[in-house]
């Protein structure tokens, strides 16, 4: 469905499932130089077990219009429009980058958040500088660094546990898909956001952590120290999964959201 945010025109896939008067809003957030197709399992489940589902596509990326916004303040700025502009509150799930995102608005806009899962987290999430470099320049070297170090181990193998699918193919077209300057903006502003912590003591609201024990761009030793620092949050760490569970442990991700979502 499209949906207007601030403006500009928005992309948000429900979970193929129209939305239900009065159920709760669950809004997924990707990571840096993807769109709502990475949470397609997981939005699924929801939209079908009772809540309203909008995975959506971040300014410039995806279906969406407008440019990549600059930093993590002005991505939670804009998710806190997205879900005033659908009245009420909602749920946050984040992704990388969208974890990033998902932490910022219930730190800075805790009057619109019920619940909170941070999927694929870290205390600091920085960048290396031939990544960044890479993506400034548009190289597809920096398509393959993401797609390989996101997937780690699991890349090698090229499987996928969904029939027909080939994983770091799959990653690598997604990313490719991506407008130029796109996967810089959002890969800069994760290495420069130094606030995680800072507002992981700031949330109020029943909070879960999914970490990949195997996980090559955010440790898991990084998401439980910020789980540390949120009260009452649980963290569930995935045996053998790297960074991008949503895709090599999709099943093991949607039973650990739904644990918190039932919570």
């Amino acid at each position: 469905m499209r949906i207007l945010v601030e403006g500009q025109s928005v992309y948000a896939s429900t979970g193929g499932r129209a939305h239900q008067a009065g159920a709760p809003l669950v809004v997924f957030l990707h990571g840096a130089g993807m769109d709502h197709s990475v949470w397609s399992l997981q939005s699924r489940w929801f939209a079908h077990h009772g809540f309203r589902v909008l995975a959506v596509d971040l300014p410039g990326h995806g279906a969406s219009e407008g440019s990549p916004l600059p930093d993590i303040p002005a991505l939670a700025a804009w998710t806190a429009a997205l879900i005033e502009a659908q009245g009420g509150k909602a749920r946050l799930v984040g992704h990388s980058m969208g974890a990033l995102v998902a932490l910022a608005t219930a730190a800075r806009y805790p009057e619109l958040i019920e619940g909170l899962a941070l999927v694929g987290v870290g205390a600091r999430m920085p960048v290396s500088p031939d990544l960044l470099g890479a993506a400034q320049a548009n190289n597809h070297d920096a398509v393959d660094m993401v797609a390989i170090w996101g997937l780690g181990a699991t890349a090698v193998r090229g499987g996928s546990p969904s029939p027909g699918l080939w994983m770091l193919g799959g990653a690598e077209r997604l990313l490719e898909r991506a407008a130029p300057g796109v996967l810089h903006a959002d890969l800069a502003a994760c290495n420069a956001h130094g606030q995680a912590e800072a507002d992981a003591a700031r949330v109020a609201c029943p909070t879960a952590l999914v970490l990949g024990e195997r996980d090559l761009m955010t440790p898991a030793k990084s998401g439980l120290a910020l789980a540390g620092k949120i009260a009452g949050a649980k963290a569930t760490v995935i045996a053998g999964a790297g960074h991008t569970m949503t895709v090599e442990k999709p099943d093991e991700t949607l039973a650990a959201l739904k644990a918190w979502a039932r919570g």
